[in-house]
């Protein structure tokens, strides 16, 4: 079996996809993510294009953004997609490694990416985020979650009932990759959520603008 830490994510949350689909239901009520999801589309123009990275199952941001807009959703689970499709039949998604995404230079006007950075080796965020500016229009927003503290890669045997690496660096760094990137960030904040069985689990919410 592979220890490739995209091959653990992405087995990972094909095995667990109704596990994980229960569990992050019952999340949702202690998650700022609703609210979050609005302020970023009151930044937004009409048909804005969005894209989503580390998409799930659709659940809450394709559902919330989707609708009058151009949303586009990419994960490495195909069982999550194939989840989030039926659930946004009007959204488009693409199963990709989206730190290996190629996407046209300065054509969106919003991506959003939240729980999903801390399934990315942490030696890879400063080039995803430089790459994520260069996507943005001038003037684009990023809304992401990012980690707390500073954390060495990692696989949790038992997570939800299957291994998943998780990884990431502690707030100082996390706004220092994002202002190398070119990007403001206009709101951060950590928040952090019991999440019942797994525990205690802490993010810095960020909302950032292409310079």
């Amino acid at each position: 079996m592979s220890d490739d830490p995209k091959r653990i994510v992405e087995r990972g949350y094909d095995a667990i996809a109704e596990r994980y689909a229960e569990w992050a239901s019952n999340e949702g009520e202690r998650s700022p993510a609703v609210e979050y999801l609005e302020r970023l589309l009151a930044l937004l123009p009409s048909r804005a294009a969005e894209l989503e990275l580390g998409c799930g199952n659709g659940e809450p941001a394709a559902r919330i953004l989707a609708p009058g807009h151009r949303y586009t959703g990419v994960d490495i689970s195909a069982e999550q997609l194939r989840r989030a499709q039926d659930l946004v039949p009007s959204g488009a998604f693409v199963k990709a490694d989206y730190t290996n995404l190629d996407w046209p230079l300065a054509s969106l006007d919003a991506v959003v990416a939240l729980y999903t950075f801390g399934h990315v080796p942490r030696e890879e965020l400063a080039d995803l985020c430089a790459r994520i500016a260069s996507w943005l229009e001038p003037g684009g927003h990023l809304l992401a979650t990012m980690g707390r503290e500073n954390a060495p890669d990692s696989v949790e045997e038992n997570w939800l009932g299957a291994p998943m690496f998780f990884s990431g660096f502690d707030v100082e760094m996390n706004l220092q990759l994002l202002a190398e990137a070119g990007l403001d960030v206009l709101e951060h904040e950590v928040v952090c959520q019991d999440e019942a069985e797994q525990g205690e689990a802490c993010f810095l919410w960020v909302l950032a603008r292409r310079s």
